[in-house]
């Protein structure tokens, strides 16, 4: 008589039918954050609950009966405990689901994730043509959601304990008069960041995508630093043109999905002048492909093959990197664009490297 070994008992059918049967719970759980996310519903428990799905209706202007039927879900799964009564949301819960200003704000995330499952169709004629499907056609959603998820860290971490770890760099953006520059800016929140940590700091941000120059300028004027921060529709590659230099040159999150990263860094090696620095935040993965990818690995291979890399195949030529890029990759990258290195810097983050290019 054989026994089945627990390796084999996990790669059964039947454990990988109770795997898929959990993604799909888990992909419910997206969708109702998603709509929770969009039509205000957990700020709306946060700054009035407890509420009953009447006085939730009222508050947030929806049908009553959507609104019984989207709180029911999130008790069930314990996003929102119910234990009878008026249903509530934990303030440890709306740390993640409603406070945009805490650094635990996750609920973004399911906009990007609704975003991306919506060009699934297209993707499946992109695999067939090696086609792509640019970051436009994903809509608002993933370009906010992108924007609104990163937010916490630009406002509370990069200027305060990010850049300081950098003596040089934080030495030289600490005098009047500095200059950043940001190469694919999103949002713009990493600007707001440091132009709220540097008081003397002026940023210029360049971004070929017109929805983000509108969003991020939009953001500056809100933030009251529209007087330090320029956004341009200008795409990173040719940013360098004029013969302006800045202190400080940053990319964050974005070479791995350009086209042309080799151009970019290029770029932003002129930007940096003789005496300027160049800052790159990428995602955190191992160097090499193992099989064996921790979870944020999985995480970012699954943004890989459903936006990152057809966003970076919607121009031609095109590297073609992905969303998981590895370190050798964008040393590569950086001394094909002049520079002599990469440095690797200790800065513990749970998603993202930093590096600074030599």
């Amino acid at each position: 008589m054989t026994t089945a070994t627990p390796t084999a008992a996990a790669n059964s059918s039947e454990a990988l039918v109770e795997r898929l049967f959990t993604a799909a719970n888990a992909a419910f759980d997206i969708y109702t954050t998603y709509l929770g996310e969009r039509l205000g519903l957990y700020r709306a428990l946060a700054a009035r609950g407890p509420l009953s799905p009447r006085e939730l209706a009222e508050a947030t202007s929806i049908d009553e009966r959507y609104a019984r039927e989207w709180l029911e879900p999130p008790a069930t799964t314990g996003f929102l405990p119910h234990e009878g009564g008026p249903f509530v949301l934990p303030e440890d819960h709306a740390a993640v689901l409603a406070h945009r200003d805490h650094p635990s704000y996750f609920a973004p995330l399911a906009r990007m994730m609704v975003a991306a499952a919506g060009q699934l169709p297209s993707l499946v004629s992109a695999f067939g043509t090696g086609d792509g499907i640019g970051w436009e056609e994903y809509g608002l959603d993933i370009i906010e959601g992108q924007s609104e998820l990163n937010r916490p860290m630009f406002i509370h971490q990069l200027g305060q304990e990010i850049l300081p770890a950098l003596p040089a760099v934080h030495a030289r953006l600490s005098r009047p008069g500095a200059r950043v520059a940001e190469v694919g800016f999103g949002g713009g929140w990493a600007s707001i960041g440091i132009a709220r940590a540097y008081p003397g700091v002026t940023v210029e941000g360049f971004d070929p995508d017109v929805e983000s120059v509108r969003i991020a300028t939009e953001n500056a004027v809100g933030a009251g630093l529209s007087s330090r921060i320029a956004f341009h529709g200008i795409d990173g590659a040719t940013a360098a043109e004029s013969d302006r230099t800045f202190d400080l040159v940053c990319a964050f999150e974005c070479i791995h999905d350009m086209a042309n990263p080799v151009g970019v860094l290029a770029s932003m090696r002129r930007l940096a002048g003789s005496e300027g620095s160049v800052l790159v935040m990428d995602e955190r993965v191992a160097d090499h492909f193992t099989g064996q990818g921790d979870e944020v690995e999985k995480f970012m291979y699954g943004w890989s093959v459903t936006a990152c890399l057809p966003n970076g195949r919607a121009e031609y030529p095109s590297a073609a990197t992905g969303t998981v890029l590895r370190t050798p990759v964008l040393e590569g990258y950086a001394r094909k664009a002049g520079f002599a290195g990469v440095e690797v810097l200790p800065i513990e983050n749970d998603f993202f490297k930093f590096y600074l290019l030599k």
